[in-house]
């Protein structure tokens, strides 16, 4: 099931998620325009399509790995297929544009205090 977020959720929440599919992380795509996310998919593409669904544009949807252990110095990971756009200027996995990173950070941390 994908779970589009629009409140904050507790991490407990996100644990639950995570032990459903990865264990230690859950994919996300996030929608730094509509300041929401999509969780609990198989793929990014999954959670990237229940967004498009919902009206989301796709060239401000972002793929990225959240981790759960909080002894990961790096709880995001900013690596999904679906950031490949080389039209926006993103030539790989990663999401090469530093302000884009601080809004999926700013996103991710306003959802999950």
């Amino acid at each position: 099931m994908i779970y589009i977020i629009d409140r904050p959720i507790t991490k407990e929440f996100l644990q639950t998620l995570a032990e459903e599919r990865f264990g230690d992380m859950v994919k996300a795509v996030v929608d730094i325009e509509g300041a929401v996310m999509a969780l609990g998919g198989e793929l990014h593409a999954d959670e990237e399509a229940a967004l498009l669904e919902k009206g989301a544009k796709q060239e401000h949807l972002w793929g990225i790995n959240i981790y759960i252990d909080p002894a990961r110095e790096q709880s995001v990971e900013f690596d999904s297929m679906i950031n490949i756009r080389p039209r926006q200027g993103n030539r790989s996995r990663n999401v090469e544009d530093a302000e884009i990173r601080d809004k999926i950070l700013s996103i991710v941390k306003q959802l999950i205090p």
